[in-house]
Formats: C-alpha cells, sequence, structure tokens
C-alpha cells in the first residue's frame, strides 16, 4: 500500500503541480509582516483509503491524492480552522506526517449526540509562523442566558460547541473562535446558534479589546444568503463580513458565473468599528479558492465524487497586515 509521503503517479504529480502553480498565483506568499488565515470545511474529514485513487469499492472514497492536495492548499496558509473533522483521525495524522515538525494541531474531542455527527473543530498552523499564546475554550452559554425568552433566543447549549483557541505573533496576539452552525430541518431553527453567537462576540471583543487582543470569528455558519434573516441574526451586534468575501462561491456546487446563486455557508467576520475592532492588524485582500480543475483531470469524476475525495467546501482566507 502507498503512503502519504510517495512519490504519485505522473499524472497525479501533474495535477499536483498544477494545483501548486494555481495556489502561488491566488494565494499571497507567506511574507514577515503578514498573517494568512483560513478557514475550510474539509468534508467528513476522518478516514483514509491508501490508494492513489480509491475505486468505487473502496470506502471511504478520500484517498492519498484528494489528501495531498487538501495539504497542498493548507501549507499555504499559517493557521486553518477547520470543521468536520471526525472521531476517525487516519487522514489528519497523514496530514501532519506530510506537513512535518514545523506544522501542529489543537482540536476539541468529538461532540455526542446525532445532531453532532460526531465532529471535532480544530485548528491546524504552521508553528515557524506562529504559536498558541496560552488560550484554549470550548464556548458553553451560561444558564442565565438560556432562561431568556424570544422567537430567536437559545433554549439549550450550541449543537457543536464553538472553539477558541489565541496565537501570537512576534508581538500581536490574536484569538479565533470557529464553529459549525446547526444545520437543522429548516433554515429557521439556525437563527438562535446565530444570534447568540452575536452577542456572546460582542461581549467578548469588549473584554478581549482592553487586553490587546484581536477577536476573529470563523467557520460553517450555514447562512443561506446575504439579506437572509440567518444573516441578519449573525450580523445583529455588528459582525462583518469583509467585500473581499461578498458574492464569492462557497460550495464546488455553487455557479460562479451566478452571484445569486452562491450560499453563504463559510465566513470570517470581526468587528470594524467600537472596542471591539481590531486593534493591531489590518486586512490585506482575501477571496476563496477552487480547487476543483486542478484535482482528477484524468478521471470521469462528478463534482459530487470529488466532494467526498477533496470536499465539498471551498476554502475561505483572508490576508492580514501586521
Amino acid at each position: 500500500m502507498p503512503v502519504i509521503t510517495d512519490n504519485p503517479p505522473a499524472p497525479i504529480q501533474d495535477d499536483l503541480n498544477a494545483l501548486a502553480a494555481s495556489l502561488d498565483t491566488e494565494i499571497p506568499a507567506k511574507q514577515a509582516d503578514n498573517l494568512l488565515i483560513a478557514t475550510w470545511n474539509i468534508r467528513s474529514f476522518s478516514s483514509l483509503t491508501r490508494r492513489w485513487t480509491a475505486s468505487s469499492d473502496d470506502s471511504p472514497k478520500r484517498d492519498l491524492r484528494g489528501l495531498r492536495a487538501i495539504i497542498e492548499i493548507l501549507s499555504r496558509f499559517d493557521v486553518i480552522a477547520v470543521q468536520e473533522l471526525k472521531g476517525n483521525l487516519r487522514a489528519l495524522r497523514d496530514t501532519m506526517r506530510f506537513l512535518g515538525d514545523d506544522w501542529d494541531f489543537l482540536m476539541t474531542d468529538v461532540t455526542a449526540g446525532e445532531a453532532g455527527n460526531n465532529e471535532r473543530l480544530a485548528f491546524i498552523f504552521d508553528r515557524t509562523r506562529i504559536r498558541p499564546s496560552g488560550l484554549a475554550a470550548e464556548l458553553v452559554v451560561p444558564p442565565d442566558r438560556l432562561e431568556r425568552v424570544g422567537a430567536d433566543a437559545l433554549r439549550e447549549q450550541f449543537v457543536r460547541t464553538p472553539y477558541a483557541v489565541s496565537f501570537r505573533r512576534s508581538d500581536t496576539t490574536f484569538i479565533l473562535v470557529t464553529l459549525h452552525i446547526l444545520f437543522g430541518d429548516v433554515a429557521a431553527d439556525r437563527i438562535p446558534e446565530l444570534a447568540e453567537i452575536a452577542d456572546i462576540f460582542r461581549d467578548w471583543a469588549r473584554r478581549s479589546n482592553r487586553f490587546h487582543h484581536n477577536l476573529i470569528c470563523l467557520g460553517d455558519f450555514n447562512i443561506d444568503r446575504e439579506g437572509s434573516p440567518l444573516f441578519d441574526a449573525f450580523t445583529s451586534t455588528g459582525l462583518r463580513i469583509p467585500d473581499q468575501l461578498r458574492n464569492l462561491p462557497r460550495t464546488v456546487f455553487d455557479d460562479p458565473g451566478d452571484p445569486s446563486d452562491d450560499n453563504y455557508y463559510d465566513q470570517i467576520a470581526w468587528f470594524t468599528t467600537g472596542s471591539g475592532a481590531l486593534i493591531d492588524i489590518e486586512l490585506r485582500s482575501g477571496g476563496n479558492f477552487n480547487f476543483l480543475p486542478f484535482v482528477y483531470t484524468d478521471t470521469d469524476f462528478s463534482r459530487n465524487s470529488i466532494s467526498h475525495r477533496v470536499s465539498d467546501h471551498l476554502p475561505l482566507w483572508c490576508e492580514f497586515g501586521l
């Protein structure tokens, strides 16, 4: 059986070379005065079939070439918030083995219960660029907040508990909070969690600002579109999505030529005014990355098939200047 560090067959290496060249063009290079932060829901990031190309009889469908593509993308950022990491860690272990000793990760335990889907939340980060600065926490809603009345009030804990970790780069400290909002039976089921995270973030940003910390929220918020009740709940306390991330496809199924078809599932957001605004970092650029043209080009796999091997979501990223 091949392993992740083996040299791939020539057609797969050609794909990886083309993927790397596109990343070189679209993602800013790591520099002394920048910070590259990404969020990516990697579909059911769990086990792995140790073949270069998994067959129709193999389970799972994620194979070595799909994982090598994922790793090539991850390596371009300083820190990546990952959603849908599952209980089985084979794919993650192979990822870290390939990235090497300069990379590390922090993650939650699996979320129990059917709605939690056996998921973890994680941060994968480049230790030559950033280091954890001490804080790691899961956000739990205090009992008095659960007792609030109102149609959109949260009456139970988050289905998947948001995960917060603080990182440091030189003299700059920033706290990243990643989450994966409940999908629910109907869109309205998501509003209580979105409204609660907006409230928690407003209060936390004010406190963090006093200690010269920057607070950024990122992950899969399952927001259908801008201007929807879900979007309004998320932005109700002042969280803002940068213009660079608007009208961008978030999944492999979105139509790049029709922004009205796009969802707003994945987001990176922060406060831009007031006491919770970012202190000593500023946005330089941002975007998504569409990997579809550079993977499995020698196959006739559908988008859905590729989504099980790489992901159904596209990575979303921001470059900050220090």
